[in-house]
């Protein structure tokens, strides 16, 4: 009886032992299983974060290229219309001829030229780079209102004063003032004030 009793013990304890054997083998296999999809999850979503950014940055790419495209087309047009508008405005700074005429000898040998010119709505008289005449006392530029003038005792109505003498020689400008109307007078006078004498004078031509 005793005997029995320890057998049937025995055999209580084995099954009871492989009956555990089996619950850990079930239960590492589980752990395997979940281990193994989580693994597989992670892996999908890694895919999917790619997939997302290389989309989101070739969207973000297109803009600029199309831009850049636009930018290429605008300066193609602008290159293309500026030929057509560039030859229309007139150039700044452009001079016109009024009227001129050459220097003859009065009381001292005078040579070159004189002329009258508009530029920017303002009037000048120009001498040229030929223009020569003697040293002389207090001379001055003066427009008068004849083609000849008399050589001494000018008279005040008769001229307008635009100024000494600069050099005796080469090219030189003197500003016209607004009040004085070119249409008025017929030579430019090389004019030495204290002997009222005209060194030098040029009648003008249209």
């Amino acid at each position: 009886m005793v005997s029995c009793n320890h057998d049937g013990n025995d055999l209580e304890s084995a099954n009871t032992n492989a009956s555990s054997q089996q619950e850990q083998k079930i239960k590492k296999d589980q752990l395997v299983g979940d281990f193994c999809t989580m693994q597989g999850k992670l892996l999908f979503l890694s895919l999917a974060a790619l997939a997302i950014v290389g989309c989101a940055e070739e969207v973000a790419t297109q803009p600029g290229g199309n831009s850049s495209e636009q930018g290429v087309k605008n300066v193609q047009v602008a290159e293309t219309a500026s030929p057509a508008t560039s030859a229309q405005p007139t150039e700044p700074g452009a001079v016109t001829v009024v009227k001129s005429g050459g220097f003859v000898k009065g009381e001292h040998v005078t040579k070159g030229s004189a002329r009258i010119i508009t530029e920017n709505g303002k009037n000048f008289l120009e001498l040229d780079q030929n223009f020569k005449t003697d040293n002389g006392p207090d001379l001055f530029v003066i427009l008068h209102r004849q083609a000849k003038p008399q050589i001494y005792g000018l008279t005040e109505k008769d001229y307008a004063s635009l100024g000494r003498l600069q050099k005796t020689s080469g090219t030189q400008r003197y500003a016209i003032p607004e009040n004085v109307k070119i249409a008025d007078f017929a030579s430019a006078v090389i004019w030495c004030r204290p002997f009222n004498a005209v060194f030098g004078y040029a009648a003008f031509s249209k």
